[in-house]
């Protein structure tokens, strides 16, 4: 059985880590490592649900984790807090 590697940084503190929201917030935080970009952008790269994409995004927003930017449509951009990654897992 092989066992998932998550992002560093989708790991909260502030909510229950379940396996659903640590795939979901790999996704978009491999997304943003990529590029900054607007909520249905990242949506459409990491293949996850418009509303999943912006839950998850205001739950890194409230650690730090990932800032917006700009009017309507917000640019998301990661702000360089939190843990980074030992190895290049790409």
């Amino acid at each position: 059985m092989l066992k998932e590697i998550y992002h560093p940084n989708a790991y909260l503190t502030t909510v229950r880590n379940v396996s659903l929201g640590l795939r979901a917030r790999t996704k978009i935080l491999n997304v943003l490592e990529r590029f900054s970009g607007d909520a249905s952008r990242i949506s459409n790269e990491a293949a996850v649900r418009y509303g999943v994409v912006m839950h998850h995004l205001k739950l890194l927003q409230s650690e730090g984790i990932v800032r917006r930017e700009g009017g309507r449509p917000s640019v998301w951009i990661l702000t360089g807090a939190g843990q980074k990654r030992l190895a290049n897992m790409s």
